[in-house]
């Protein structure tokens, strides 16, 4: 089992998954893994590209919702990501 599956990759924070995802693809680049390895960490890979791209479309909406202006001062409101974690 790879790394971040066993921690729970839904844990990390955007840092720790680009940081684990940037080791996938240097030990993929390497071309020294069997192909069952391989495939794993591809898996890994996905799993944790899905998830900073997740991380970055909260970090987005946050920033939406700071820019929201209504009657001429900016509105800030917290953020509630679905299934109502704080990233």
């Amino acid at each position: 089992m790879t790394e971040a599956r066993s921690e729970g990759a839904g844990a990390l924070t955007f840092e720790e998954a680009l940081a684990r995802l940037e080791e996938v693809v240097r030990a993929l680049e390497a071309g020294d893994r069997s192909l069952e390895e391989s495939l794993a960490l591809f898996q890994e890979g996905i799993e944790l590209a899905r998830l900073c791209q997740a991380r970055l479309d909260e970090a987005e909406a946050r920033i939406e919702k700071l820019l929201e202006i209504r009657d001429g001062a900016a509105v800030t409101e917290p953020f509630e990501p679905p299934g109502g974690q704080n990233p």
